[in-house]
């Protein structure tokens, strides 16, 4: 008999809170898959997700009881893996690359379609971007950071983030585009 699916988070907390080794390991099961795909997301490969997904965890452990269930646990948790990731990132010392706004504006704009874009390329183009671009680009597309936000938190200007995320979106662009070629060249009919 399984007993693991009869807990609620409630009562994982409360087990986790009281440091019961059972209830951090059935609260780690339940969520793991969903923090590692954010931490894939800002990570150059699936060992750094995993890294700062068992970093993360720590913290969580560590900072129970500063949730206060203001609002949804798991997007709590998903705060701690995006600020996990910006740690490693600093850690890293990775430099970013800052091109001069203007420059990126008058790049020529190409549109696409993504219909025949599988998640799993879409994840693998986001992780070969520069380790600057893909931070910018997970916190304000997927994370909902504004210029502002991510400037303060990565000791960035904002002109500096615009500019990261401007040139994220016309890499990612490029990849796409060289990707679906790549499909219509092997497409038989």
């Amino acid at each position: 008999m399984n007993l693991e699916h009869s807990f609620t988070i409630d009562d994982l907390l409360e087990g986790c809170r009281q440091g019961n080794r059972k209830s951090q390991e059935l609260l780690y099961k339940k969520l793991a898959s969903k923090m590692l795909g954010v931490c894939m997301r800002y990570a150059k490969d699936s060992s750094e997700a995993e890294d700062m997904l068992q970093m993360g965890f720590v913290k969580v452990f560590k900072k129970l009881d500063d949730f206060k269930g203001d609002g949804s646990f798991e997007g709590w948790i998903r705060r701690i893996m995006v600020n996990t990731a910006i740690e490693v990132y600093r850690k890293n010392q990775r430099m970013l690359n800052v091109i001069p706004i203007d420059e990126v504006y008058n790049e020529p704009q190409h549109v696409f379609d993504m219909n025949g874009l599988e998640v799993k390329d879409l994840l693998k183009c986001i992780q070969e971007l520069a380790g600057g671009y893909r931070l910018v680009f997970n916190m304000y597309v997927m994370e909902g950071f504004s210029h502002k936000e991510i400037a303060e938190r990565l000791g960035i200007s904002e002109g500096a983030s615009k500019s990261q995320l401007s040139r994220a979106r016309a890499m990612l662009r490029e990849k796409i585009i060289k990707m679906e070629g790549n499909n219509y060249a092997n497409y038989t009919g």
